[in-house]
């Protein structure tokens, strides 16, 4: 009998302003977040309160330029968060991608589809994105 894992979802922030609604999100859910004035120090803060959090439960900051769109920005990342949460890096591998701060295009969806997702769901404030479960 394969067994089945529970969904692991990676949050992807690209709002450039998102800034104290990051500890509003669900502790233990690895988050990307969009380095900027208004996002680094809760980023930082929360580092420093919740310590015991690695690459894979706790919240990353990463360098996009001023100029990107947020839907952009959301596309050059997902080589690397596929890296960080991946088959290669994780068993399971992540099957949700929660984006936060930029809209659904269609060519987004064509990219997000390169790594298996078929699933997109639209939101007042982003999107998210599932991919199949994995099964053994």
């Amino acid at each position: 009998m394969a067994k089945v894992f529970s969904p692991y979802k990676v949050c992807v922030v690209v709002d450039r302003e998102f800034g104290e609604q990051l500890a509003t999100l669900t502790p233990g859910v690895p988050v990307w977040i969009v380095d900027t004035p208004i996002n680094k120090p809760v980023a930082q803060r929360l580092w420093r309160q919740h310590s015991q959090n690695d690459s894979l439960t706790g919240i990353t900051t990463f360098d996009a330029s001023n100029s990107a769109s947020s839907e952009d920005i959301v596309a050059s990342m997902l080589d690397t968060i596929d890296l960080h949460h991946g088959p290669c890096s994780a068993d399971p591998p992540y099957t949700v991608i929660e984006v936060l701060g930029a809209r659904l295009t269609d060519e987004l969806k064509a990219d997000l589809s390169e790594y298996g997702f078929s699933e997109f769901e639209p939101g007042s404030s982003g999107f998210r994105a599932i991919r199949p479960l994995p099964t053994v």
